[in-house]
């Protein structure tokens, strides 16, 4: 079974810059996608951004040009840079990991805590 452990969330001011990592347990074989998800209280978890293993990448039309999502394939981590952060992105973020090995909905991590202040 695959682990995955999120880091980097934080309170930040509104404008402010956070580097979100999600680091694998061990290499994972076959991945399919690697993404970030957020859900915000109250609301339905949604897509942040995604990396396929073509490395093209979407990202959801709110944090387009502010957050850039990345991977270090030596280090089974995947980053998430997010800048201008506004109130509005303040949500528990998740990593996602699809593999040929994992169920459909992939693997995920227990989430991150992200408070963007105004």
């Amino acid at each position: 079974q695959v682990q995955l452990e999120e880091s980097g969330g934080g309170l930040v001011q509104a404008g402010g810059s956070l580097r979100l990592s999600c680091a694998a347990s061990r290499s994972i074989a076959g991945i399919r996608a690697m993404g970030w998800y957020r859900q915000a209280p109250g609301k339905e978890r949604e897509l942040v951004a995604v990396m396929l293993n073509n490395a093209l990448t979407h990202y959801a039309d709110s944090v387009r040009g502010r957050f850039t999502i990345s991977r270090d394939n030596a280090k089974n981590t995947v980053y998430l840079e997010m800048n201008s952060l506004t109130p509005e992105d303040t949500a528990v973020y998740y990593c996602n990991v699809k593999s040929i090995s994992s169920a459909p909905t992939g693997y995920w991590g227990q989430g991150t805590q992200v408070t963007v202040s105004s």
